[in-house]
């Protein structure tokens, strides 16, 4: 892919809806992200079909029949009725009457494996394609790197969106630009801790990736999470010279309670950045909250990916509820790279107040570690790409 100075890589370069020239009686693939939370067949949260709304609306304005395509949870190359579309189906036609779908893409394996032959399939009898998956756009599968190669191709609205704030966030950032990472995995964001370390002002880290970075400090982490062989990664990035902030103080569980089942025991305490033996941290203190709140209000931009402890247990929540609302109230730009962070922001009631929420958490740091992703490549190599 390219490097992210480029200037194949500016939302510019990506052929956009205007240019699919004529659509009036055209038959139009759609590539769209609606694998959405199910409970016993029913949609829990519909976001990612309305957000994908203003796309497939300019296409019929504009004289297309559209059908959509997408994939929807893990099945493994072969139909799994669990995994049917058939509730998203019933939803989309809803909003949109008319709209035809095919079933999940993934019931096939020619999907992931990006397989020409499923491809050819896809793309039978249709005049163009269009990509608004930005959620599944960091997947080199058929679907989204495939039908550019044969079809007229274009990003629709809600990708175009995602690359236009995303990217200009690697390159020419509102300083101070402050990035926030939780989550579980040094080793899952260490691409863009390293990415950003160049461009952003300071870094601040939470969640279960802290303790790596603890334990490469010399402290004590009791049974909390870690990552052994990251530790000399994490003590490298702590001697770089960045500006990068560690949690100090810590909500932790004994060993005898349950994570998610507060009725099954336990006590949960304050500690400090020495770990108790047998106690497990799961959330940031209230001393590490304030101070990272105090770095977040004094950003002019943000971007926060990764919540700061196991927020959906409530016992273990304030952490990262003091790290939404501080994004939330910032008068800064700011971003929520999707995932467990926008998930948070919705159970908090904040999810309106940032300026942007990523429908794609792993393609959200994948653009803003690499500066590209495969099914943008994919769009600059269409027939009807600018040159």
């Amino acid at each position: 892919m390219s490097d992210a100075g480029d200037s194949a890589t500016s939302p510019a370069a990506l052929p956009t809806l205007e240019d699919l020239g004529p659509l009036d009686g055209k038959r139009v693939l759609l590539r769209a992200d609606f694998n959405v939370p199910l409970h016993d067949g029913v949609i829990a949260d519909d976001l990612r079909i309305r957000a994908a709304l203003p796309t497939i609306q300019w296409l019929i304005d504009h004289g297309a029949s559209v059908t959509v395509c997408t994939h929807l949870g893990r099945p493994k190359g072969k139909p799994e009725p669990k995994y049917s579309v058939g509730p998203v189906r019933v939803r989309l036609a809803e909003l949109v009457p008319g709209v035809e779908m095919r079933e999940n893409l993934r019931f096939d394996p020619g999907e992931t494996a990006n397989d020409d032959a499923f491809v050819k399939e896809l793309v039978d009898g249709f005049d163009a394609y269009v990509n608004d998956a930005f959620g599944a756009s960091h997947r080199a599968h058929a679907s989204i790197v495939g039908p550019p190669k044969h079809l007229p191709s274009a990003a629709g609205r809600l990708l175009q969106r995602e690359v236009e704030v995303l990217l200009p966030m690697r390159s020419s950032p509102q300083r101070p630009f402050v990035v926030i990472l939780g989550g579980a995995k040094v080793s899952d964001k260490l691409g863009v801790i390293e990415a950003l370390a160049a461009v952003a002002d300071s870094l601040v880290v939470g969640g279960g990736m802290a303790f790596t970075f603890l334990k490469a400090q010399g402290h004590r982490i009791g049974n909390s999470l870690c990552e052994d062989d990251q530790v000399e990664t994490c003590m490298r990035l702590l001697e770089s010279g960045i500006d990068l902030h560690i949690p100090y103080d810590f909500t932790a569980l004994s060993a005898e309670g349950t994570i998610g089942d507060p009725s099954a025991g336990g006590e949960v305490r304050q500690v400090g950045n020495e770990i108790p033996d047998g106690w497990m941290g799961l959330d940031i203190g209230p001393g590490s909250a304030a101070e990272f709140a105090d770095i977040i209000t004094s950003a002019r931009t943000i971007f926060w990916n990764g919540p700061m402890g196991v927020f959906e247990d409530q016992r273990f929540e304030a952490g990262t509820r003091a790290i939404a609302q501080a994004v939330a109230e910032a008068r800064g730009y700011t971003v929520v790279g999707g995932g467990d962070s926008a998930a948070a922001l919705k159970q908090f009631g904040l999810d309106d107040l940032v300026d942007h929420v990523s429908t794609g958490g792993g393609a959200s740091l994948e653009l803003l570690e690499q500066g590209d992703l495969p099914g943008l490549e994919a769009l600059r190599g269409a027939p009807n790409a600018k040159e």
